[in-house]
């Protein structure tokens, strides 16, 4: 009986978001749009437009699946609808890949009927591509470049592409971190890269540093080489390029930086501002796409997160065209005019995950790729596992986690889980790194929370428990996180003071990637026949963005 009224509640909250996603749907049209237009942890994005559609990718480093793809109609509600590397062989993420490597910076291009994604597996494989059909997938298997660099780029013309690269090849190094952009003709024939390396530029100025992510365009009749420049910190910074040649040579923009935050200070709510692509709609508008970071409470929670914002191309310079990134302010706005194109919203996604699906929902990650099937959905139900693995390694534990993406959340899960031994446990998992995390935890005989700092996992906190089935809950709010646990609803009880935020912060944690929130078992370190179910698991925002 008991699990009967627990679907029934499941299916009632779907209805009740359905009507509410109805009802949004038919809402008054906006004139603003609200930045970031995808919030949480989707950085160095690259952008593209077939007819009236337009998709977008974003980096993903340590988390499978890898490199997820965007739909949109309006550039400003977006969908995710795939993931460029989604399956075991494609393009793996080993056991023992470190924090923040994995999948660097992306590029989604369009061409003669063909999607293609190129990519850098750092510390595993290296630069490679994909290609597809439909960017929702299936893509193919990886084909390996073995080029140097990070953040490459394509670019087609008179039926050749041309790839864009990122390092020094000159190998003169006469500044400190002396980096920059190098192209050569890629064959896709042969899936490799043929003829000559020629550098393209070392940055804007003599001691530009981290020159990388390269994207070059032809825009009226022009070569156009656009590329990040500072680092992804508070120096970040978009930089272009000017040619009459496609080999070059570029020269620097006299306006360069043609976008960056990081003349407003380190107090300002956006910075890290950079890593910029472009995209012309249908009706003749530029917009660029570009990765920030957001400041509240003095720490940055959220990660790199994905902005928007127009681009007027100038003749500020006789004979070529500067892009002036969101004329007369010159900066990312929080709210602004939306795209001239007809407002496209999606349903809202729901609270509850009620695990009725036959798959995982496409918002579900894993750390590194699973080799094996550790998990199973079975009536209404998600049952990991317990494995050796540990969130504390460069491991791929039993695991399964979503993006968090706003400062004030809460999030609740239901889980089923009893065992004899003391070395086993399951629960909730805040994550943002091997180092930083929390965890909420059922034991033998006790529910625990448990603080990773910089370092292994501590106790912090614990309470006597019993009971097979336990409710635990996490609330965000105000740079603190709460969190609760109990038997039933009304039986809710804290566990341990309120704990800071910073813990999962860039200030603390550093890294490239950004913080998830979701489900956790394992028996460290011994063999385990044991299993953990969760009923269902809800993520609710308490703040628009």
């Amino acid at each position: 009986m008991s699990q009967f009224r627990s679907n029934v509640a499941k299916v009632l909250v779907a209805c009740s978001v359905v009507l509410l996603s109805l009802t949004a749907l038919q809402s008054e049209v906006p004139e603003t749009f609200r930045n970031p237009i995808i919030s949480g942890f989707h950085p160095d994005p690259s952008i593209c437009r077939v007819g009236e559609d337009y998709y977008m990718v974003n980096s993903s480093f340590e988390w499978f699946p890898c490199l997820p793809i965007f739909h949109s109609k309006d550039l400003v509600n977006w969908k995710l609808i795939g993931y460029g590397i989604d399956r075991p062989g494609q393009a793996d993420l080993p056991e023992g890949l470190p924090d923040s490597r994995g999948m660097y910076a992306p590029t989604l291009r369009y061409h003669d009927g063909l999607f293609y994604l190129i990519c850098t597996n750092v510390r595993a494989g290296g630069n490679f591509y994909v290609t597809a059909e439909d960017p929702a997938g299936p893509w193919s298997d990886a084909v390996w470049l073995g080029s140097q660099g990070i953040d490459p780029s394509l670019y087609w013309e008179d039926g050749k592409c041309y790839y864009q690269g990122h390092a020094n090849i000159t190998g003169v190094a006469d500044w400190p971190n002396k980096n920059g952009a190098w192209m050569q003709e890629l064959d896709l024939e042969q899936g490799k890269l043929v003829g000559e390396r020629v550098q393209l530029t070392h940055g804007h100025a003599t001691n530009a540093r981290w020159t990388e992510g390269p994207h070059l365009y032809k825009i009226n009749g022009k070569y156009m080489l656009l590329v990040a420049e500072g680092g992804t910190g508070y120096h970040h910074g978009v930089t272009v390029h000017h040619s009459d040649e496609l080999w070059g040579p570029y020269v620097p923009d006299h306006v360069n930086p043609v976008m960056s935050h990081r003349q407003l200070g380190g107090e300002y709510p956006i910075h890290s501002v950079g890593h910029a692509d472009l995209v012309q709609t249908q009706n003749g508008e530029w917009w660029s796409v570009m990765l920030g970071k957001r400041l509240k409470n003095g720490h940055t929670f959220l990660a790199r997160e994905t902005f928007l914002t127009p681009v007027v191309f100038e003749e500020l310079e006789p004979g070529y065209q500067t892009p002036v990134f969101n004329p007369g302010e010159g900066k990312l706005l929080f709210e602004q005019k939306r795209p001239d194109l007809p407002w496209s919203p999606f349903p809202k996604e729901s609270m509850m995950d009620s695990f009725f699906k036959p798959e995982l929902d496409l918002k579900w990650n894993f750390l590194r790729t699973p080799m094996s099937k550790w998990y199973e959905l079975i009536d209404g139900s998600l049952i990991l596992d317990l494995r050796p693995e540990v969130a504390s390694e460069f491991e791929n534990p039993s695991l399964i986690a979503r993006r968090i993406q706003h400062h004030n959340f809460e999030s609740k899960t239901r889980l089923v889980f009893s065992t004899e031994k003391e070395n086993e446990h399951a629960g909730m998992i805040l994550y943002r790194r091997s180092e930083h995390y929390f965890l909420l935890a059922k034991e033998k005989s006790s529910v625990v929370l448990y603080r990773a700092s910089a370092g292994k996992p501590e106790a912090i906190a614990s309470a006597p428990y019993e009971a097979g089935k336990v409710i635990f809950w996490a609330r965000t709010e105000g740079g603190q996180i709460q969190f609760q646990y109990g038997e039933e609803w009304d039986e809710m009880k804290p566990i341990g003071e309120p704990q800071d935020v910073a813990v999962l912060s860039d200030e603390a944690a550093g890294g490239f990637n950004g913080p998830y929130i979701g489900m956790y078992a394992s028996s460290n370190g011994e063999a385990s026949g044991s299993k953990a179910s969760f009923d269902w698991f809800t993520y609710l925002a308490l703040e628009k963005q």
